[in-house]
């Protein structure tokens, strides 16, 4: 072995700060995108937000990144780029529409949105109007601490005592007595430790009179398993009903909550604001960007003067400034070119579900887009995560539109989109009485030139949420 030197031919990707910036923003979403610009508002002197233009009377024209301009040179720039290295300068991309760097009330404050109650702050809230004993009130907020999201007392006695054993010795009788207590509060059977005992709590707080109570009780307490099975005539036997008194019970047990606590949540509202609009315009589609997606970004000119007259560490310190600003305007102008590509795609490809709804969407995958757009598809895929299309049908995310597609009998392809929606409307179709099957739906689907197998029309339905033909059938 003796050293030597060898010459090696090889291609490299390097990713530039430009580029690597680039990507970050266009996977942010809309309020990561408004936290990410205050930021660098904040930190860069450089960047400021434009004045708005509606002052000189100029009317801004459709929001697309077609209708962005480029601001001529100002003589502040003029002479700073004098003093550029050899590189050359980067131009100046001015955006038209406005950034709004922060949502403020009349008063000049943000708002705020209001604290969200959930069930234990509301059964706790109860529990400090009810009078009780130091000792009943501990055992009482360590049980309502045990309830679940559903409404049902998950921890066992021995964790209820073991959790007080620093303050009370507790029985299990005494914990039982409390959580009956704990159990009439609203809503009505929570805490309680099965579903025969929710339902059974709910019926003891209806009035005496209610019609066919206690056949009710009966059921819940006796038949839950076989009233669940549906099978009624074998039921109306063991209890001794008529088919009316047995119907009315049931009617009443199904007016009960099987999860009390579902009406409470500590999950605050979300609102969505849409990143692109679609609207027909004498009966063609178009597509236009919200203007947050083009925040209004420029160069601070007072500063931007200071760079011939500055000392030269300080000099050196404002280009290098400058140069990031007009980096992340040129990007944030990317990001809107590039969403609005995405958005036209989708939309062109999408007209049938825009025009007649769900089941006429048509099969569409990334690459179907990214080959029209002349882009890579992990590009694509960042610009349609976490981005929302407001459309005459709603806003959706630009992730809804993408879906497998399923063949047909013409040789065409539905989209797995068009598919659940026909199985929604076929189910929402059927006689409650007499469910259709999975089975059923698939040969439906067939019939319609789908060809779908019975256990994709089962992952499909799953998929929705909807209950099988004999779960249907019990709620029926």
């Amino acid at each position: 072995m003796k050293p030597a030197l060898q010459i090696r031919l090889n291609q490299q990707l390097a990713l530039t700060p430009q580029l690597q910036q680039a990507i970050r923003l266009l996977q942010l979403s809309s309020m990561e995108l408004e936290l990410e610009l205050n930021t660098a508002i904040e930190s860069n002197p450089l960047l400021e937000l434009e004045a708005d233009r509606a002052d000189d009377g100029e009317a801004d024209g459709p929001e697309t990144v077609d209708g962005v301009e480029a601001a001529p040179e100002t003589p502040a720039e003029a002479a700073e780029s004098s003093t550029e290295s050899d590189d050359g300068p980067l131009d100046l991309e001015l955006e038209r529409n406005d950034y709004r760097g922060s949502n403020l009330d009349e008063d000049g404050l943000e708002p705020q949105d209001a604290e969200v109650e959930d069930l234990r702050d509301h059964l706790l809230w109860q529990l400090n109007l009810t009078p009780m004993s130091a000792r009943d009130r501990a055992i009482a907020a360590t049980i309502i601490e045990g309830i679940d999201d559903d409404g049902y007392l998950s921890e066992s006695d021995e964790s209820i005592q073991g959790s007080l054993v620093s303050l009370y010795a507790v029985s299990q009788d005494e914990i039982e007595a409390v959580r009956h207590c704990v159990q009439r509060f609203d809503p009505i059977g929570v805490a309680s430790r099965s579903l025969r005992e929710c339902l059974g709590v709910q019926l003891e707080a209806l009035d005496a009179a209610t019609p066919a109570l206690a056949l009710a009780r009966t059921l819940v307490n006796d038949h839950l398993e076989a009233l669940a099975r549906q099978d009624r005539a074998r039921l109306c036997q063991r209890v001794h009903a008529s088919e009316e008194d047995f119907e009315t019970a049931l009617t009443l047990i199904r007016t009960l909550s099987p999860k009390p606590g579902v009406g409470y949540s500590n999950t605050a509202a979300e609102y969505v604001a849409p990143d692109a609009y679609a609207r027909k315009i004498n009966g063609r589609w178009h597509v236009t960007l919200a203007p947050g997606c083009q925040p209004r970004l420029g160069i601070n000119e007072h500063y931007a003067s200071l760079i011939a007259k500055a000392r030269r560490d300080d000099a050196h310190y404002l280009r290098g400034q400058l140069q990031e600003a007009r980096w992340l305007i040129k990007s944030l102008k990317t990001r809107a070119e590039t969403m609005l590509k995405v958005a036209t795609s989708i939309v062109r490809a999408q007209e049938a579900f825009l025009e007649f709804g769900a089941e006429a969407m048509r099969p569409l995958v990334l690459k179907d887009v990214a080959e029209e757009i002349g882009m890579h598809e992990s590009t694509v895929s960042r610009v349609t995560t976490r981005k929302f299309l407001h459309t005459p049908r709603g806003t959706f995310e630009f992730k809804y539109f993408f879906s497998s597609g399923v063949s047909t009998v013409d040789g065409g392809a539905a989209s797995a989109t068009a598919i659940q929606a026909m199985i929604k409307k076929l189910i929402g179709d059927e006689q409650p009485a007499r469910p259709m099957s999975d089975q059923a739906l698939a040969s439906e689907l067939n019939k319609r030139g789908i060809s779908v197998a019975r256990r994709t029309v089962a992952k499909y339905r799953e998929a929705m949420n909807i209950p099988s033909s004999n779960d249907r059938s019990r709620l029926g």
